[in-house]
């Protein structure tokens, strides 16, 4: 296979991988657009149960008030009917007492009892309009978890298609190379970049003029020494030399060195002894 059409290739696969792995953080990330809205319908139910218990002994006071309020007129309603048969003052006087007390009783049981069924009917209306507020919320987030549903299904069918692209892509590349490319893609969205007046236009970083010149005779496939992307070499237009021959505008080394340490040290603990050195990984020869 000529180095022209793998660059090509690795191009092509480049656009796919690049969509293939934004479809699949959409995918992860999906679950969370419900939060909020599981949030809310939690906070919902939760303040419905404290309502529900604040009615429930408010309905316990109203039953106990009633209960008075009856006792109390029963008590009066003795009295009065005694009235009309004692046969001594002292009896009167018994009596009287008692159809007094019970009158004050009965009055104040009575303010008691209208202010607790004020109250009672209040939160009544509360929870219904809690109860209906907790259904419609049910059925928004039901709505939304179908419309959620629906949506990673097509995630996920586009991820199908663009699996059976890339099985049609990485047929006669070197696997190793491709498993490589796909890890700084997933890192840096780019994986092939072009080297462009002796600058890698994925990092802006002056290359060797040894490697940049290995680089443009394109018989191999190159890493790029600073940030790992695979280089092919690309004329420039007469003009942008001085820009990319410019030291200040592209950086230094040790430039470089401060920003990708840690990436770089990611990459040799998990390559392990596959990956010794940078300088492999450089020179690394493509399969025909």
């Amino acid at each position: 296979m000529e180095m022209t059409e793998v660059f090509d290739k690795l191009k092509s696969l480049q656009d796919v991988l690049v969509e293939k792995y934004d479809l699949e953080k959409k995918i992860d990330a999906s679950p969370k657009q419900l939060d909020s809205q599981d949030e809310l319908l939690a906070r919902l139910k939760k303040e419905y149960i404290e309502k529900n218990k604040s009615y429930e002994e408010v309905r316990a006071v109203v039953e106990h008030l009633k209960r008075e309020l009856s006792e109390a007129e029963a008590s009066r309603e003795s009295g009065e009917k005694s009235m009309d048969s004692i046969t001594s003052h002292r009896e009167y006087e018994a009596l009287d007492k008692q159809i007094s007390e019970a009158t004050e009783k009965e009055a104040a049981v009575r303010k008691d009892l209208l202010r607790e069924e004020k109250k009672l009917a209040e939160l009544n209306e509360s929870l219904k309009a809690d109860e209906a507020m907790i259904k419609a919320q049910e059925d928004d987030l039901n709505s939304s978890k179908d419309a959620l549903s629906q949506q990673i299904q097509d995630y996920k069918n586009q991820l199908e298609d663009l699996s059976k692209k890339e099985q049609e892509l990485t047929p006669g590349l070197n696997q190793e190379i491709v498993y490589k490319f796909q890890r700084i893609i997933q890192r840096n969205s780019q994986g092939i970049v072009a080297v462009r007046n002796g600058v890698c236009t994925g990092c802006q970083m002056i290359l060797p003029g040894q490697f940049a010149n290995e680089v443009r005779d394109g018989e191999k496939i190159l890493f790029c020494p600073y940030c790992s992307r695979i280089l092919f070499y690309q004329e420039v237009e007469e003009g942008e030399v001085e820009d990319y021959s410019t030291l200040e505008e592209t950086g230094s080394l040790a430039d470089f060195e401060d920003e990708f340490a840690d990436e770089r040290e990611d990459d040799e603990v998990e390559d392990g002894d596959n990956e010794n050195n940078l300088d492999d990984e450089k020179t690394m020869a493509f399969d025909d």
